[in-house]
């Protein structure tokens, strides 16, 4: 297309329009297999820029491809026309009606934060996929979604009351119930959409074509079914049927992945917020066969949940820091386990359906073991479940289980027949699949396990594809339950309906858009499934060399591809978690995990330069990298960005020069180590408006900041004083005093070394510089050298049996991540990583050994609100310091949900970063710390951490060894 039009629609719109390498390689993939590059991605800002675009698409015979959250299965997001994310700018819950218990949302609204939203009205919206933190409103539409709770709540389709919505020719119509009259007075405008309303008549009012709906659809009872247009659920109303109630189009358009229409607001109908009181009996079982026979008759209680995972999922969790903690509840190695939900507003009742529930369990005898879940835990499991998509990018390799045959519904009856058939199928292929998901429903989430990069496993592809969609016609049940057609399945929809009822699809996609914009070759005229891959097809694997041992993931390129797609990084600072800190303030793709692990992917396998990494784009999506590793345990498929990026710089500046200010603060050590000699001075300059001012703009850094002072403390000296005043001694342990505490906070290292020589222990010290700021900044031949030297006199005391006890949460957890990656001695690495420690992980042991008690410290009452590190919270965990600061018998100890600090090192001084620095500090961070009452003690382990709170909020920030102090009797 001439690239002059394009940029005449991107002058016109209010929002923004990308034709750039970048931006069209973000936007190539979703969470299936396939890989589209678009023309060019817009982010619409208005309803007029929505319609400008349909114009142009239908003047230019250019494909338009809606998108919110990007995590289809299917491939209903990728395309070769213009992307259209309106997850950005259309995000607005626009009202609640109480009285009808009904919401006006826009499209990008997401699933869990709208719930958030309607919870103080009592309402809640039942659809819940396993993406609910992310998804939005629009995709679960488009894709008819259910998920874990449809047994209760019925699918998306059931709640949709009305969509407003922009029809092929640009004009705005409202889609919602018609009485018979009404529907007559749509077929008579003379419109567009009256000529839409006419034909849908002229169709469905035909005898045969009803009947043959009827003969060939899903059983009706699968409420999971979304083969093709859902025609079938417009029979049963006053104008086509027997049926008293109205006809609502909104059936149609809902699951239809946006090929029939633009929508940018939707009414959905709510319920009452489900009761509060929730137990689970989670039922194990030796064979995949006895977990099945187990369904129907669990299903005869009132579940909530009934969902299945398979030992393939339970054997990934295995290797996710996230999840693994969640898994607390498995018991042996079972082949499958049932998740059992069961709710109610009292105690009473909810015991009364747990032992109902319990005698079935028995009654069946199928299962070994039922442990019985409440509360929190109830969730952690339900967590545990929803991860299975992302877990299974954890398989190491080539080989993944590939989403095709993954979304078949089958009517419970049927179910396990249905399962036996399909196991003999795979095993006739060599295929051991994955079976997990929505039991109660009929639907198990069935995955091959195949190489897409080889033309064989392709083949496979298909083969096991159409056999399986053989099997489900044959039970009469649907091939897309809940993720859509899109391309994987769109091929066999005239296999699954016959060939009359989808010459119907074709027609009714002609009446609504003749011109083929909206989302051109999914559900009708599919592209082929096997075609547009991710990977190219028995390529020859590009050999990317690298400074770091990715050798866990088969290499740097491997562990890109980890990506799915699943965007576990897309969700907001509204819920739990950290990861991604800069999407969370800005909300563009490229900021997520899943952008950068695409976009190095993308040119790792196909730039033309000779050092792959030497990309302007890959520079641009990793800038925003807080690197704060949330990624790394957050990321179901233990995506570690962080690392991902070190490596980047160092590829990329080994190729174009390490830049003065990245030598700065890589050397900022070196530079603090002079600078204290004359503490006096380099404070006064740093304070002094002019020369500090002169001294930031030199070297790019905010003027806005504060810098750090410097100072210089003899902590031998500080030790032999301590020692001197101690009574008694227990354990020996190293203090490790690093770059941080020796120059920076060096009231830290007296505190500390006041603390556990006040505690009894007998304290040596051990001095050296980390490597995080080269570490950060990419300089890796500089940080492996410092590891290599700080290994060889770690050794020392390791081979004593001592802990390294560390201040700084991201200098002692190097030991354990980044030396890891540097290929040193394997055996003095292991016992480094084992033996060393955050402070208040030694302490809480301690405590839990009762070598520390609360008698040892002050009883008076004081409040303590903590902030902790990123990297202790993706590497390490926030309860040892909770544990830790909760002690003191009077002490009240809460942590706040801060995510990152924004911080981060250096990102936050750098002069271009500051802006996004600081928003992401203003998500929760600041705030929580201002509400603080002004007794309140303000915890954070982090020097970058405390230094960015007394930025954002003046507030001083204690180091919890520094709380400890004051708190020792």
């Amino acid at each position: 297309m001439d690239k002059n039009m394009l940029n005449k629609l991107k002058q016109d719109l209010e929002g923004e329009l990308f034709t750039d390498k970048l931006m069209t390689t973000l936007y190539a993939t979703d969470a299936s297999v396939y890989r589209k590059m678009p023309l060019a991605v817009a982010y619409p800002k208005t309803e007029s820029d929505i319609q400008k675009l349909i114009l142009f698409a239908r003047d230019n015979k250019v494909g338009l491809i809606p998108r919110t959250a990007g995590t289809s299965l299917a491939g209903q997001c990728v395309g070769d026309g213009i992307v259209v994310d309106v997850s950005k700018n259309f995000t607005k819950i626009l009202s609640v009606d109480e009285e009808k218990k009904q919401v006006t949302v826009q499209p990008g609204v997401i699933r869990d934060e709208l719930n958030q939203f309607l919870e103080p009205y009592g309402l809640f919206f039942g659809p819940n996929t396993s993406t609910s933190n992310r998804c939005m409103i629009g995709g679960m539409v488009g894709n008819n979604s259910s998920g874990t709770t449809s047994i209760q709540y019925g699918v998306t389709r059931d709640t949709v009351v009305s969509l407003k919505t922009f029809l092929s020719d640009g004009n705005k119509v409202e889609f919602k119930t018609l009485s018979l009259n009404e529907y007559l007075g749509k077929m008579a405008l003379d419109s567009f959409e009256g000529e839409i309303y006419s034909n849908i008549h002229k169709e469905l009012s035909n005898k045969e074509i009803q009947q043959e709906i009827i003969k060939e659809f899903p059983k009706p009872q699968i409420h999971r079914r979304n083969t093709g247009y859902a025609v079938d659920e417009l029979l049963n109303n006053s104008v086509f049927g027997d049926g008293e109630q109205g006809i609502n189009l909104c059936k149609l358009l809902s699951g239809s992945e946006g090929t029939l229409a633009f929508t940018t607001e939707i009414v959905l109908q709510l319920t009452q917020v489900p009761p509060k009181r929730s137990a689970m009996v989670v039922t194990h079982y030796k064979t995949l066969e006895d977990c099945l026979m187990d369904v129907a008759p669990l299903m005869a209680n009132s579940l909530h949940t009934c969902e299945m995972m398979d030992k393939v999922i339970l054997d990934c969790t295995k290797n996710n820091r996230t999840q693994l903690a969640n898994r607390f509840f498995v018991e042996g190695d079972p082949e499958a386990l049932l998740m059992l939900e069961v709710k109610s507003d009292t105690e009473e009742d909810l015991a009364r359906q747990l032992e109902k529930l319990l005698q079935t369990v028995k009654a069946s005898g199928l299962s070994y073991a039922s442990p019985i879940l409440k509360d929190g835990d109830v969730n952690k499991a339900i967590e545990l479940r929803k991860a299975g998509l992302g877990l299974l990018g954890n398989i190491v390799g080539d080989r993944k289980a590939v989403a095709c045959i993954e979304d078949t519904a089958v009517a419970l009856e049927d179910l396990k027949d249905f399962i036996g058939e399909f196991t003999q199928i795979m095993k006739g292929y060599g295929q051991d699949a994955v079976y997990y998901a929505h039991a109660g429903a009929g639907e198990l989430h069935l995955r091959p396990i195949l190489n897409l990069k080889k033309s064989a496993d392709v083949g496979l592809f298909r083969d096991i594809t159409t056999d399986v969609a053989k099997l489900t016609k044959k039970y009469n049940g649907s091939f897309s339950g809940e993720h859509g057609d899109g391309i994987v399945r769109a091929e066999f929809i005239p296999l699954m309906i016959g060939d009359k009822n989808y010459e119907l699809l074709k027609r009714i996609k002609t009446y609504f858009d003749p011109h083929n914009i909206f989302n051109p070759g999914k559900i009708v005229d599919a592209y082929p499934m096997d075609e547009s891959l991710r990977y190219e097809v028995d390529r020859e694997e590009p050999e990317i060399a690298t400074m770091m041992d990715f050798s866990d993931s088969q290499g740097i390129l491997k562990a890109a591809e980890k990506c799915n797609g699943s965007g576990d990084c897309r969700k907001t600072h509204k819920v739990s978690g950290a990861m991604c800190p800069s999407y969370h303030a800005t909300k563009n793709e490229k900021d997520t995990t899943r952008g950068r692990a695409n976009t190095l992917r993308e040119f790792l396998t196909n730039s033309e330069e000779p050092n792959k990494f030497n990309n302007k784009e890959l520079k641009e999506v990793f800038d925003l990298c807080l690197s704060c590793k949330a990624c790394s345990s957050e990321c179901p498929s233990n995506v570690d960005v962080a690392t991902l990026k070190a490596e980047f710089l160092y590829q990329y500046q080994e190729e174009n020069g390490y830049p003065l200010r990245g030598k700065l603060f890589a050397y900022n050590t070196s530079l603090n180590r002079l600078g204290s000699k004359v503490a006096g001075i380099t404070n006064a300059v740093y304070d002094s408006k002019f020369l500090g001012g002169l001294l930031k703009r030199t070297a790019g850094v905010a003027t806005e900041r504060s810098l750090p002072k410097v100072f210089k403390v003899d902590f031998d000296k500080e030790l032999i004083k301590a020692k001197s005043q101690a009574t008694k001694t227990k354990s020996k342990l190293v203090l490790y005093i690093d770059e941080f505490t020796n120059y920076l906070d060096v009231e830290l290292g007296r505190d500390a070394i006041e603390v556990l020589t006040r505690l009894g222990y007998e304290v040596e010290l051990f001095y050296g510089e980390s490597g995080r700021t080269y570490i950060s900044k990419g300089f890796l031949k500089q940080a492996k050298k410092l590891a290599t030297k700080n290994l060889e006199q770690l050794s020392v005391f390791t081979d004593k049996g001592l802990p390294i006890v560390g201040l700084e949460p991201s200098a002692i957890l190097s030991f354990r991540d980044e030396y890891k990656r540097f290929g040193l001695d394997n055996g003095k690495m292991e016992a480094v990583a084992a033996n060393s420690f955050l402070i208040e992980e030694f302490l809480a042991k301690e405590i839990q050994l009762g070598h520390i008690t609360a008698d040892q410290f002050t009883t008076e009452a004081k409040t303590v609100k903590i902030h902790t590190h990123c990297h202790q919270k993706s590497i390490s965990n926030q309860k040892v310091t909770f544990d830790v600061l909760n002690l003191p018998q009077n002490y009240s100890v809460s942590i706040i949900s801060s995510g990152c600090c924004g911080m981060a090192g250096s990102f936050g001084y750098e002069k271009e970063h500051y802006e996004v620095s600081m928003q992401v500090g203003e998500l929760k961070l600041f705030p929580a710390v201002r509400k603080a009452a002004a007794d309140v003690i303000i915890a954070a382990n982090g020097t970058s951490c405390r230094h960015q709170i007394y930025d954002g909020t003046k507030r001083k920030a204690l180091h919890p060894i520094t709380v400890l102090k004051e708190a020792l009797l």
